[in-house]
């Protein structure tokens, strides 16, 4: 203003208005969104696990555009377009080297909108753990492992199953599946007969840590984590930790649950 150069004025104004205006909208475009991080069931120490990645935008009005999510261990996703009152959601590998409780931390969402000038960023602190498994080692089933033959359930039991031996055959009830009918014998009758088998089961077994093989705690974890997962499908499994015994049971759920205590193990 001072020399009389009106078109430099006029340049620089325009340069700062403009900065502003995307300033502003670069900011609007990050505001009202929510990200969200979902673990899966099971994460396993040094093995990468598929994470669901997601972002909620709850703008009203105008979309989201150019957004970048970073999580744990500089893990991202990049959305072109998130949709008013819309989410978008993806997978991203995560590896954690310990097991144990982990705090999965923050969460940014970054966007170079509307110019590329600038980043503009939001950061989330996300109150949520995982519990992550030991890494699951190769153990011999001769050592460290016990049939538990006071359980019940060791050998044939007589109740009503799919997979043991034919037993007798008897009326329909109603309630059994079509491939139980015997087809045979019902042609010969007036009503249909079913075929009844009886349940065959296996002994459990119980993990007993101190006495599987290894180098150190964390190795021998390891390998009772690996006979979980290798019986815990096939037959009730228990586990033996620092003289507490948790019983022999089958189920995914108990056997999540073996695997947590595996976890946990030693970190109180």
């Amino acid at each position: 203003m001072n020399t009389g150069n009106n078109l430099l004025f006029l340049v620089v104004a325009g340069l700062l208005a403009f900065m502003s205006v995307t300033g502003l909208a670069g900011m609007y475009n990050i505001k009202k969104l929510i990200p969200d991080l979902q673990p899966p069931e099971e994460v396993y120490a040094g093995i990468p696990a598929p994470f669901h990645f997601s972002v909620k935008n709850s703008k009203r009005f105008l979309p989201s555009f150019l957004i970048r999510l970073e999580c744990y261990a500089g893990q991202s996703l990049v959305f072109p377009v998130v949709l008013k009152k819309s989410h978008k959601s993806g997978s991203v590998m995560l590896t954690f080297a310990q097991r144990g409780k982990v705090s999965l931390g923050r969460i940014t969402i970054s966007s170079p909108y509307p110019v590329g000038f600038f980043t503009r960023y939001w950061s989330f602190e996300i109150d949520r753990t995982v519990t992550v498994f030991p890494h699951p080692v190769a153990a011999d089933d001769s050592y460290g492992v016990v049939e538990d033959s006071q359980a019940t359930g060791v050998g044939l039991s007589r109740e009503r199953g799919l997979s043991g031996e034919l037993e007798r055959i008897y009326p329909y009830s109603g309630s059994e599946p079509l491939r139980m009918i015997h087809w045979k014998h019902s042609a010969r009758s007036q009503d249909f007969l079913v075929k009844g088998f009886g349940r065959n089961t296996v002994a459990p077994l119980v993990i007993d840590l101190e006495t599987l093989p290894g180098q150190g705690m964390e190795e021998r974890l390891s390998r009772a984590t690996w006979l979980v997962k290798r019986w815990g499908r096939e037959r009730p499994v228990g586990l033996l930790l620092g003289g507490h015994l948790i019983p022999s049971a089958s189920g995914k759920q108990h056997n999540l649950l073996l695997l947590k205590e595996l976890a946990l193990y030693g970190s109180d």
